[in-house]
């Protein structure tokens, strides 16, 4: 334990009481999925640049080695509805007509595009945790799951920092996780949007969690690797 370090995150070091403890972190890989990160999937139908997502790619696996090496607990997320459509609403159904998805099956469950990258490192070990809603807390086990590991810190990577991975991250606040968002392994369609969501983790001296970047987190860790 003692050979780790505190992140040197802004505005203060993560975690604020002292070096970073994997035991009781956990890095959570956001929405890393074909139908956001493939040219054909849902993301693009939208009208956004997917290669925006695929450029965070080589951060996120070099994280997911040092975060797996120090014994941190990993968790990826998929969103995407139930196969059947059961818990589709009349909204979100327009949504989708709007969006040019009416009778596809992008973001569904069992589907091609459901499934998270070839590219990015899943292991045996890590935990997948399927939701609905942009909050990954919303409807799902995960809390339950970190806590049952102990787990208090959260870190954050994934698609898209300013909808699913900010929306996690502000329920993990009110849940009274410690959040770290890692600016360079994190990406969104505009880069404006991205650029507003590190803003507002830091604001309040804070009120979302700190921001650090990946080799930042990378060196904390290392007296694991």
């Amino acid at each position: 334990m003692t050979d780790f370090r505190q992140i040197p995150a802004r505005p203060y070091g993560f975690p604020y009481d002292g070096p970073i403890d994997p035991a009781r972190t956990a890095l959570l890989v956001i929405d890393l999925q074909v139908d956001f990160l493939s040219p054909e999937g849902y993301f693009a139908l939208k009208g956004y640049d997917p290669s925006r997502l695929r450029a965070i790619l080589p951060a996120v696996n070099r994280l997911l080695k040092a975060a797996r090496a120090a014994g941190c607990t990993i968790v990826h997320t998929r969103q995407g509805y139930r196969a059947d459509g059961a818990d589709l609403t009349a909204y979100e159904l327009w949504r989708r007509e709007r969006a040019g998805m009416t009778g596809t099956r992008a973001l569904m469950r069992g589907q091609p595009g459901f499934e998270i990258v070839p590219e990015v490192d899943v292991a045996p070990g890590d935990i997948i945790v399927d939701k609905t809603a942009n909050g990954a807390f919303s409807h799902t086990d995960l809390d339950h799951i970190l806590r049952a590991r102990g787990i208090t810190h959260l870190m954050f990577t994934g698609c898209t920092t300013d909808v699913c991975v900010h929306t996690t991250q502000r329920e993990a606040c009110d849940r009274n996780y410690q959040c770290l968002l890692i600016e360079d392994a994190c990406a969104s369609g505009d880069q404006y949007a991205h650029d507003a969501t590190i803003h507002l983790t830091q604001v309040e001296d804070g009120i979302w969690g700190v921001v650090a970047k990946a080799a930042e987190v990378i060196a904390a860790l290392a007296p694991a690797l």
